[in-house]
């Protein structure tokens, strides 16, 4: 399908100077109070502000986002199984396990999650892969899988254990896909809950140790971290709008402050701009229909979250079918709008057609043409063709 694009760029005018979203704001200087510092816009993945991302460091329990996603990727993860009593022996933030202790992955995700729980994380590596070298090797190859180039794993916990190591920008890359896991999504953003767990299984309530929740109302989450040596860090999220933007701290004295300061300016700074009016009236040709061409429309409103200075130099590209074979469906693809800033993508929104346009003949061969669409339509977009686009403590132990 790829290769039957045609292609028409639409770049707007340049009013003014490339905009540097970094250089044009102060606001950013908060970051500097961070050894490592990014942040992003999660739906593109773009860097809005960064101080020293991709420089390596510790970064203590905010290791087990990678581990909670990991035991929430696995089947039957509420089947209830017994601890392993070595993995549970570990210092730190626990969430009280016991030998003998009956849990699931699900709980332990939870442990690990809202108490930063140690013993949580321990248990979960061993029942996945049967020790907890066996699961670091799991948790380095996720992490190459999702670019995370700068990244090393030694524990599943976070704790300070070889060269354990990774960046506020691959922390980022990590919450962002985290994020899109619902019940990871539904746990982060949860500020206490009740769980079952023991010898024999009781309830007993935890509750988050990210301060955040309770202090900026847009958060989301995701997970808090201290070690003497990584200092405390951070990784949040906040949404407001329809906008998600993600933040990492790494060694920050002032970690939840400086969240809150860089939220507020990007919420302020940023504003989704529709660029449906400037697409003018689209259509693609049809083969074999009474009517020679179809309209088309964007499955979404085409767009992207924009400072001021950044509306005036993005760029849109369209791209459209050359012809369709009719019968053509409403709702069938036929093309794509990007939108760009400085070569970097920020949203793709499917083009369809709007009418229906019936075959001037009965013939033999729609059923087949129906197979080949749907096998050429972009696999994200088949299963629904829905809505989508713009809609902790510090100790010497580790939280």
């Amino acid at each position: 399908m790829s290769g039957k694009w045609l292609l028409r760029m639409v770049v707007s005018p340049l009013l003014a100077a490339a905009f540097s979203f970094q250089a044009a704001a102060a606001w950013p200087q908060a970051l500097t109070q961070a050894k490592g510092a990014v942040l992003i816009e999660a739906a593109s993945g773009r860097v809005l502000a960064e101080h020293r991302c991709h420089e390596p460091m510790p970064n203590a329990s905010t290791t087990k986002i990678m581990t909670a996603l990991l035991a929430l990727e696995q089947e039957e993860i509420d089947e209830s199984f017994v601890v392993d009593a070595a993995a549970i022996r570990t210092e730190g933030s626990s969430i009280g396990l016991l030998e003998g202790d009956q849990a699931t992955l699900r709980t332990l995700a939870w442990g690990m999650l809202l108490a930063s729980g140690n013993d949580a994380a321990n248990a979960a590596a061993v029942r996945i892969d049967g020790s907890l070298e066996a699961f670091c090797g799991r948790m380095n190859r996720r992490a190459a899988e999702l670019g995370m180039q700068d990244t090393h794993f030694c524990s599943p916990s976070g704790l300070d254990v070889g060269d354990h190591h990774t960046t506020a920008y691959d922390l980022a890359l990590l919450a962002r896909e985290a994020l899109s896991n619902d019940d990871f999504a539904e746990m982060v953003r949860s500020k206490s809950a009740k769980l079952c767990y023991g010898n024999p299984p009781y309830h007993r309530w935890l509750t988050n140790h990210n301060r955040l929740l309770w202090q900026y109302e847009d958060c989301i989450g995701v997970k808090t971290g201290f070690t003497k040596a990584a200092g405390r860090c951070l990784v949040s999220a906040a949404e407001r709008s329809g906008l998600t933007l993600i933040a990492v701290t790494l060694n920050c004295p002032d970690d939840f402050n400086v969240h809150r300061q860089l939220y507020e300016e990007a919420f302020s700074a940023l504003e989704f701009l529709d660029v449906s009016d400037t697409l003018g009236s689209l259509s693609v040709a049809v083969t074999g229909a009474e009517q020679e061409r179809v309209p088309v429309e964007p499955l979404w409103a085409p767009g992207a979250y924009l400072t001021a200075g950044e509306r005036s130099h993005y760029q849109l590209s369209v791209r459209l079918e050359p012809f369709l074979y009719a019968p053509v469906r409403k709702g069938q693809p036929a093309g794509e709008i990007t939108l760009t800033l400085e070569g970097v993508p920020l949203s793709a929104v499917p083009l369809i057609a709007a009418e229906e346009r019936p075959a001037r003949f009965s013939e033999y061969r729609s059923i087949i043409q129906q197979v080949k669409d749907f096998f050429e339509f972009p696999e994200q977009y088949r299963f629904p063709l829905s809505q989508g686009g713009p809609a902790s403590d510090s100790s010497a132990s580790q939280n």
